[in-house]
């Protein structure tokens, strides 16, 4: 017998039985696979123990059955390692529950939330629910949106974030907030990407970064020690900045090397052209990928100009055993420059060594930071290098705004409702919205990292109208489409905001890498496929004419055409990036 609690052996004996044994004998021989049963018997001691089960050492001598309810065979064995398809499995998701690495992941679940809950309330912070209706707003990613019945032609938004209802606690007076709470954003899925994910989700009044940074940096370390006993030393902090020049992204993997190395000085004036009108040129060393064969390499440069990298062009050079070189564009460079790029590696951890590759990507300097940090990534996880062992940072002093050549105009880094350092309000204030400059205003903001994922992040927050107002201003608000959308928010800065800030983290990926899992979907009860359906239930569906009557809306779409294809973008602030 089975259940949440594990397997247990039931014995119906035939020798030496009376009539109602041998009945009960030939009852059981007719169950089937996930039968649900009553038993009653006597607990005895195991003459043949099981030690690879906690129940191994006693079985069950039975003394009546009755079947509850029968079951018809499933589509696939209940069984801890299964060959049926996720398809399959997300179909029957009811079923798959049932099985042992399914269930001790909703139960990790389970004891992370309550560990959680526990250490926040022990610090006073106050559970308090925020709405799952509210407006649409501009910025982000897409809203979904519910139409109102009551308010024909009007539509309610799912929030990506409760920010700005946690930012009204705060001047509510209600110093130290926290919820574990659903939110939505309509983008595109992938494996650490749901339509509908959980946040833990934080903040607090009269506070500091430092102060936040040391209570969930507590809460965090706490949290590995009781659920999987791993103790974390101190976090170190790590400028924007310097992930992105030693690593290329800001949520760097720091269980391996193979940092990223500048080798624009040496590289430019050979006339090779991809070279000579980039902004900058790097190179990352790839430990013992020398030695590989001119087709495996090939399908290296496939992935770095992917659409999971996307480098334009990368050129290779390989540092043979014998202490000779190779290069993918050797008719422009020489040993001299080879010997050069070496160089620049050696003085990086790691370094670069006979039998190593050095792969080389240059354009943009943001842009070819990028796709070699993904590439990083890619490449550290194609070598085994990412699998064991935990390591967590705090990244800190990201960018306030990013600028959009297509838009023409500054987009949050974070959201519109990060402050800026106060050494840096008076350039915000100062310049006009598209003077570059506003490139070099800091956020006071930051990003907990753990083996290079993205746990949680946050900020401290804008508490008064006028350092909000020309925000809103940089980022292309008129007045009028500010007060429109966030009006409520700039009324109570009028009325005594105190400061305040916080962060999320995303309850679903920490799971995930305490579970040493690669899926979210696997933390999640009944997750969506990568369309963002539910085909256990067939959702999303059509709904009925007279529903649309009701809500005062049409579809353009036929009914036998309807798709799950994704809806044109609508607005919707960011969530905070632990989304």
């Amino acid at each position: 017998m089975r259940d949440r609690y594990g397997i247990t052996q039931v014995i119906f004996p035939k020798q030496g039985a009376d009539e109602a044994g041998l009945k009960r004998y030939a009852e059981s021989v007719n169950l089937g696979r996930e039968f649900v049963v009553k038993v009653t018997g006597k607990v005895v001691e195991r003459s043949n123990k099981n030690k690879q089960r906690d129940t191994g050492d006693i079985e069950v001598v039975a003394d009546s059955l009755d079947v509850l309810n029968a079951s018809q065979t499933p589509p696939f064995k209940i069984e801890d390692a299964t060959d049926a398809q996720e398809e399959t499995r997300m179909k029957y998701r009811y079923l798959d529950i049932r099985r042992n690495p399914l269930k001790e992941a909703l139960l990790l679940r389970n004891k992370v939330t309550r560990i959680v809950r526990d250490h926040l309330n022990d610090l006073q912070f106050c559970e308090i629910e925020t709405p799952v209706l509210i407006k649409s707003t501009p910025e982000g990613a897409r809203d979904f949106v519910v139409p109102s019945r009551m308010n024909p032609g009007q539509f309610y938004a799912l929030p990506q974030s409760p920010q700005t209802f946690k930012q009204l606690l705060m001047v509510g007076g209600m110093d130290r907030y926290f919820q574990i709470v659903k939110c939505f954003r309509d983008e595109e899925l992938r494996a650490d990407r749901q339509p509908e994910f959980t946040q833990i989700d934080c903040e607090m009044s009269f506070v500091s970064q430092e102060d936040i940074l040391n209570v969930f940096e507590h809460m965090i370390k706490k949290l590995f020690k009781e659920v999987i006993g791993h103790e974390f030393p101190s976090f170190p902090r790590m400028e924007y900045s310097e992930a992105m020049d030693r690593f290329g992204i800001d949520k760097p993997d720091t269980r391996f090397d193979m940092e990223l190395v500048d080798i624009t000085g040496c590289s430019k004036g050979f006339s090779f052209k991809i070279f000579d009108d980039a902004e900058i040129v790097l190179g990352m060393c790839c430990k013992g990928l020398g030695e590989w064969s001119s087709k495996k390499i090939k399908d290296l440069e496939k992935k770095a100009t992917g659409q999971e990298v996307g480098a334009t062009a990368m050129v290779w050079m390989k540092y043979d055993k014998d202490g000779s070189f190779d290069c993918s564009a050797k008719k422009f460079f020489t040993e001299t420059q080879y010997k050069a790029w070496v160089e620049k590696a050696n003085a990086l951890p790691g370094g670069c060594v006979p039998g190593d590759l050095l792969v080389i990507i240059a354009g943009p300097k943001l842009k070819t930071q990028e796709a070699m940090g993904k590439f990083r990534h890619l490449m550290g996880t194609e070598l085994g290098l990412r699998s064991k062992g935990f390591n967590a940072l705090w990244v800190v002093n990201f960018p306030m705004l990013e600028w959009d050549d297509e838009a023409e105009r500054f987009t949050a880094k974070h959201h519109p409702f990060t402050s800026p350092w106060t050494e840096d309000i008076e350039q915000m204030t100062s310049l006009d919205k598209k003077d570059q400059r506003l490139n070099d205003v800091r956020a006071n903001a930051y990003d907990m990292v753990i083996n290079g994922v993205e746990v949680g992040g946050g900020s401290i927050r804008i508490h008064n109208r006028e350092l909000q107002a020309k925000v809103f201003e940089v980022l292309g608000f008129t007045k009028e489409e500010a007060q429109e959308q966030f009006g409520f928010l700039m009324g109570a800065f009028d009325y005594g905001a105190p400061p305040h800030g916080g962060l999320a983290f995303g309850l679903d990926r920490l799971c995930t890498i305490l579970g040493g899992k690669t899926s979210i979907r696997d933390y999640i009860a009944f997750p969506k496929n990568n369309m963002g359906r539910d085909t256990m239930i067939n959702s999303p569906s059509e709904i009925t004419p007279v529903q649309l009557a009701e809500l005062s809306i049409a579809t353009a779409v036929k009914a036998k055409e309807a798709s799950p294809a994704a809806p044109a973008p609508s607005g919707g602030y960011p969530a905070e990036k632990a989304a």
